[in-house]
């Protein structure tokens, strides 16, 4: 009897307890979410990142979150707002090949391992342009010219010297036996910018990313040599041959995705980490990255940081070759 009696009083004793449920262990951002851009207002880093705020709301993934633009300082400004947050996953901010490569030229002081990567969203590629009236009609008759003459051609790209889209145009030449240490890369505060001095004949080539291609494009005065895709892309740049097809075999992108503060708990990053891969299997970001020409890429929190590490071994060989590091 007394066996009996202690079982009941031990089972109603646990009945009384809250049980160890996922319910019970989930964290929920709240009440305001903050989305970091390191870039301006109307930028391609912009758009994502109100994209990425409208489906998270529009599927109650959060309550409230709004976008704050913080652009400068190799997006020192942007991480400083994630340093004064640690352990609060509440702020989140844009992840950029931008972040690599500073730190690799010794312009950032931390990287992504200072931080907690929370997903990579989408990969986007470089191309080369020159205007219509260029006497390089393929990318071949670039490389051609450029072998003996690497310093010769003034090439623009947006916005530094040894970011991804200096490295995106470096990489392919740099195959095709060009002296990239010799090239004359010409930076521009933007790509709107560098394709506007290549119409006015100040530069004879650029170096962009797809959206920017579909612009120089659009213009109906300039020709994209190439781009960096594994395969030809859909859509407007439907017709233009990848590096690959032309006999160089390499790929030009950049990834973009999600960073949070350093010291985030585990329910944190489950949580957003869950919810980044919800809405990036919804046709309204499928036709977003469509319109950008910007490739699916989704990476979850478990493999985001290897990922990103192999990005910087590879970034760091090109910026070596290119003699602006050790």
């Amino acid at each position: 009897m007394k066996r009996i009696t202690a079982r009941v009083v031990c089972a109603l004793a646990c009945a009384m307890v809250p049980a160890a449920t996922p319910y019970a262990q989930q964290w929920k951002p709240g009440p305001t979410v903050e989305f970091i851009v390191p870039a301006g207002a109307g930028a391609a880093l912009d758009s994502a990142g109100r994209e990425i705020q409208q489906l998270l709301r529009q599927r109650d993934l959060v309550r409230s979150m709004v976008v704050i633009n913080k652009p400068g300082g190799n997006s020192s400004i942007a991480l400083a707002v994630l340093d004064q947050h640690a352990g609060d996953g509440n702020y989140l901010m844009t992840l950029t090949t931008s972040i690599l490569n500073n730190h690799i030229l010794g312009t950032l002081p931390k990287t992504y391992r200072d931080y907690t990567p929370l997903a990579l969203l989408f990969r986007e590629y470089i191309g080369l342009v020159v205007r219509e009236d260029s006497p390089f009609r393929t990318a071949e008759d670039l490389i051609r010219f450029m072998r003996d003459k690497p310093g010769a051609l003034h090439i623009g790209v947006a916005t530094s010297v040894g970011n991804h889209i200096h490295v995106g145009a470096a990489l392919p030449l740099s195959k095709a036996g060009v002296r990239i240490d010799q090239l004359s890369i010409i930076p521009f505060k933007s790509s709107g910018e560098s394709i506007s001095a290549l119409l006015g004949g100040h530069i004879e080539v650029v170096a962009a990313t797809t959206p920017n291609l579909i612009t120089a494009m659009n213009s109906g005065r300039l020709r994209v040599l190439a781009v960096g895709s594994p395969a030809r892309l859909d859509g407007p740049l439907a017709a233009i041959p990848t590096w690959r097809e032309q006999g160089i075999d390499v790929v030009t992108s950049s990834v973009q995705g999600v960073l949070g503060p350093p010291a985030m708990t585990p329910a944190q990053i489950n949580y957003w980490g869950s919810a980044l891969a919800e809405i990036c299997k919804s046709d309204e970001w499928k036709e977003f990255l469509a319109k950008n020409q910007w490739q699916p890429n989704f990476v979850g929190p478990e493999q985001a940081g290897a990922t990103l590490d192999r990005e910087y071994r590879e970034i760091k060989e090109v910026l070596v070759a290119l003699r602006l590091v050790q």
